[in-house]
């Protein structure tokens, strides 16, 4: 509690005592022993953050290569393959290992995530028995590098117009793959410039004359460290960040492979050049094989919410250590004169003054940083909602887990395509938000690449378009929203959904894709009838959760009413789809918004009852109301927030931020990072 402040003592609040490891033990969750095992090893490890720093590019490459393998030795990264080929056979662990490996350098990270990933898991899910039987074991213990060759120069998240091909010569049983034009380049292709030997290569597919579609093939670009006849690979060089992944570019000039080498779990060719597939339709078969590779989303989505996990563990631990300006005379954070030096060691406050470490003419004690109310509104509400994804993290992972363990129901599938675009476009936006503000919380010392936010924020800051660009990932889930994730779902593209859309009545799309009998639910369970939303308690999550409802269902409306009314007048639907793309984008953040909380109130209501539940339902609802607060113009416009019931919610936000103030450090320790990944000696000593 800041030193100036009584209002929650006055109104009988009394501060929750936090158990630091019961609640670290709540987060790992059921794969505790495989995070303490990451956590092992990366402090093992812990030397690679400085040669990031210290080596040239080369040799930073080969370290984390190096790194790479020794953990591949401990079992960590090979969590989610079968048993019998090496691996742990559980895929959620995997998952869970990935997340905690962001904990340190991202460059291993990466390198991990193509490897094994990427990689792993395109020969794991795409290919049989008899590829899992010649490459798994060496891929697994780190024996042979490969790399995931799909992102094209001209061709990046529209993988059904890729230009590589792949033409069968039924005389040769083989393959060739040629690069056709510069459009059709392979780029930004991981392990690709110098470690990778095997890459499994997406290419349209021509079979006696006759296209059919993106499919997946090995093709090898190196022997005994040399790059095979036929294959061109071009580093790409340094980059914004991440300069221990060998990046490259890749062309095919005729390479050929065995007919074997088409990785054909979904669809095969005979030797005499028959094309066979389980899946007659040609757009379901494609996203059924792109849908085996969602695991990528996954592990980047909590990737993100690794690294905001790090940023906010530094700044809070520095905000409760470094003191500035007197408090006694003024607690506001509000500046008398401006230091704009802008110098290492100049102000991190959130109230600009004299020169940093002043002690003031009264002599009287300066106050930490954590103390000021914007210092908190700053820190806490990003505390609040990197808790929240962390739980809508488990929820999304947990279905993983579920359909890569035997659910073969397309609809739980599609859900978890879905969401986990979703999350990952939320989690991932959060963390370059989140180290931002961090590393200005920080002030200058948060400049000092020693400091750890140089890398966090370089390094991270590509996680928002790995896996798919973030609005591309959006309008994949308003997409799903919008048919309800259909059978006919897999069989549209983005013409299609809008015809499909706008040949039902308005009211069949809400009634399918609603979530919630809204008004009613919030009838029988609020009090106040048809003005729920100015009688309920802010406090109450049911309040909070049909705010977030009521904002989807009227975007989803809205925007079914918005493509109907376009193509009712006869105008081009893709022009009218191109239109209303920003309430597309609206839609999709408000459907996950509501999902984040979902899982955060759910997760609330299971805990024990105790201080740590005390301060996960503070958490909850400060995540809850900031939420409703960054987006009141919305409510106010649509009569569901009044100007006095939006002051409200800022009060209760500034109330809450100080309620979680004395909270904090416990807070960002329960998530153990090792001490040895937050380095940074001028924020922590």
């Amino acid at each position: 509690m800041a030193p100036d402040d009584t209002s929650a003592a006055a109104s009988g609040y009394v501060q929750p005592e936090i158990d630091v490891k019961a609640l670290a033990g709540l987060l790992d969750g059921e794969y505790a022993e495989i995070r303490d095992l990451v956590r092992t090893n990366l402090a093992a490890h812990a030397s690679v953050l400085e040669d990031a720093d210290a080596l040239g590019m080369d040799a930073f490459r080969e370290r984390v290569r190096d790194v790479v393998v020794e953990m591949a030795g401990t079992g960590q990264t090979g969590m989610g393959f079968p048993a019998s080929y090496g691996g742990g056979g559980d895929i959620g662990a995997s998952v869970a290992a990935f997340e905690t490996l962001a904990f340190g350098d991202l460059s291993v990270l990466v390198k991990v995530g193509v490897q094994f990933g990427l990689f792993g898991g395109a020969i794991l899910q795409l290919g049989t028995e008899r590829h899992h039987d010649a490459y798994l074991p060496d891929l697994i213990a780190g024996r042979l590098m490969g790399c995931f060759a799909m992102t094209e120069s001209g061709h990046g998240s529209n993988v059904q117009a890729l230009g590589t091909v792949a033409r069968y010569d039924a005389d040769a049983q083989e393959f060739v793959v040629t690069t056709e034009g510069d459009a059709a380049r392979k780029d930004y292709i991981g392990n690709a410039a110098r470690h990778a030997e095997l890459a499994v290569v997406f290419a349209q597919l021509e079979v006696g004359g006759e296209a059919r579609g993106v499919h997946a093939l090995l093709v090898p670009l190196r022997s005994g460290g040399e790059v095979l006849p036929g294959v061109d690979i071009e580093d790409d060089g340094r980059k914004m960040g991440l300069n221990g992944v060998d990046n490259g570019r890749i062309r095919f000039h005729g390479v050929r492979v065995p007919r074997e080498a088409l990785l054909n779990r979904f669809a095969d060719v005979t030797p005499d050049g028959t094309y066979v597939s389980s899946i007659d339709n040609p757009n379901r078969r494609f996203f059924t094989m792109l849908g085996t590779l969602v695991q990528g989303r996954v592990c980047v989505g909590g990737a993100g919410v690794s690294v905001a996990k790090v940023a906010l563990s530094l700044a809070v631990k520095y905000a409760v250590r470094r003191r500035q300006f007197e408090g006694s005379t003024d607690t506001s954070g509000t500046s008398r004169t401006s230091d704009t030096s802008g110098a290492p060691g100049s102000s991190g406050s959130s109230g600009s003054s004299r020169a940093s470490g002043a002690s003031g003419a009264s002599g009287a004690e300066e106050q930490l940083l954590l103390d000021y109310g914007l210092h908190q509104r700053r820190l806490l509400p990003l505390l609040a909602r990197t808790y929240a994804l962390h739980f809508a993290q488990d929820t999304v992972r947990g279905q993983l887990h579920g359909v890569f363990s035997g659910d073969e129901d397309p609809q739980a599938r599609r859900r978890l395509e879905s969401r986990a675009a979703g999350t990952k476009a939320l989690a991932t936006w959060h963390a370059t938000s989140t180290v931002q503000e961090c590393r200005e919380a920080c002030g200058g010392a948060g400049y000092l690449a020693v400091n750890r936010f140089a890398a966090l924020k370089a390094d991270s800051d590509v996680f928002t378009t790995f896996e798919g660009d973030n609005h591309v990932l959006l309008q994949l889930v308003a997409k799903g929203l919008l048919t309800d994730y259909a059978s006919e779902f897999e069989d549209l593209d983005q013409l299609g959904m809008v015809r499909y859309v706008t040949g039902l009545a308005v009211e069949t799309v809400i009634e399918k894709a609603s979530v919630h009998k809204l008004l009613e639910r919030v009838r029988d369970l609020l009090p106040g009838g048809d003005e729920w939303d100015r009688e309920a308690g802010l406090l109450d999550s049911e309040y909070q959760l049909a705010m977030l409802r009521y904002r989807e269902e009227h975007m989803l409306a809205g925007l079914a009413r918005r493509l109907k009314a376009g193509v009712d007048r006869g105008r081009d639907p893709g022009a009218v789809f191109s239109q209303v793309q920003d309430h597309v984008i609206a839609l999709a953040r408000a459907h996950v918004e509501r999902l984040v909380l979902e899982s955060f109130v759910d997760a609330c209501e299971t805990h024990p009852e105790g201080g740590n539940k005390v301060a996960l339902g503070l958490l909850c609802d400060l995540f809850a109301l900031s939420t409703i607060e960054a987006d009141r113009a919305w409510f106010m416009e649509h009569g569901r927030l009044t100007v006095q019931r939006s002051k409200a919610i800022s009060r209760e936000v500034n109330d809450l931020c100080r309620k979680i103030r004395p909270l904090a450090v416990d807070l960002v320790d329960a998530w153990a990072v090792p001490p040895q990944m937050l380095r940074a000696p001028d924020l922590l000593a």
